[in-house]
């Protein structure tokens, strides 16, 4: 039986003790043994223990042990696999974390009330990705800054929103990826605001999906 650890918490508005929740239904019925955290010291200790990392954890700050250990554990095989802010938006001022994870959000022109499109990419084929169609969401629409390694799977166009960075013109962010650190997968999905974003299926199968990635 494959092994999880879901590590959550930081800024009650992303709903971390309910995205844990589903993400635990979700593992659990892909016969993984889940341990749940709600404190960031879990990062300190014992990780190459599991198959999959999942961090949900918006803001704050982790210890440079904390962040180094993740890296190490990732490095060595484990995967790792999150969602909006709960990974890429997780610790804002640690620079190996960015680097593992592959990408930093910067912000979400017009807020929560935003529909736009996660359009799969069609040039690009994956199992992630094989059979799910593009959809629409209101929610947060994150603009990221993004590893030029990552392999993308599907992007969100700016703007739908209008604001400063609406001069640039039209530009398509990654809002799905993999990429690898050492032996090590990384999965991301961008979408993720709160629990009922998993009622879209779409959603909840990509996610369903890169969590079984990520964990070989």
């Amino acid at each position: 039986m494959k092994k999880a650890l879901i590590v959550y918490g930081g800024w009650d508005g992303h709903d971390p003790a309910g995205v844990a929740e589903v993400f635990e239904e979700m593992l659990r019925k892909e016969n993984f043994e889940v341990d749940l955290s709600d404190d960031l010291k879990t990062y300190e200790g014992d990780l190459k223990q599991y198959d999959l990392i999942v961090p949900h954890w918006t803001m704050g700050d982790i210890s440079g042990d904390g962040a180094w250990n993740v890296s190490e554990a990732v490095a060595s095989g484990v995967g790792i696999a999150g969602c909006h802010a709960g990974l890429c938006d997780a610790f804002r001022s640690n620079d190996i974390w960015q680097f593992m994870t592959g990408a930093q959000f910067v912000g979400h022109p017009g807020g929560c009330g935003t529909t736009y499109t996660v359009n799969i990419r069609r040039d690009n084929p994956d199992p992630i990705t094989d059979g799910i169609e593009d959809f629409e969401i209101t929610s947060e629409q994150y603009y990221l800054h993004v590893d030029p390694a990552v392999n993308v799977l599907a992007t969100t166009r700016f703007p739908v929103a209008d604001w400063h960075h609406s001069s640039n013109g039209v530009v398509d962010v990654p809002a799905m990826f993999t990429k690898k650190w050492g032996e090590g997968r990384v999965f991301y999905l961008s979408v993720g605001h709160d629990r009922h974003t998993f009622d879209i299926p779409q959603a909840r199968e990509l996610m369903r999906r890169g969590f079984l990635y990520a964990a070989r």
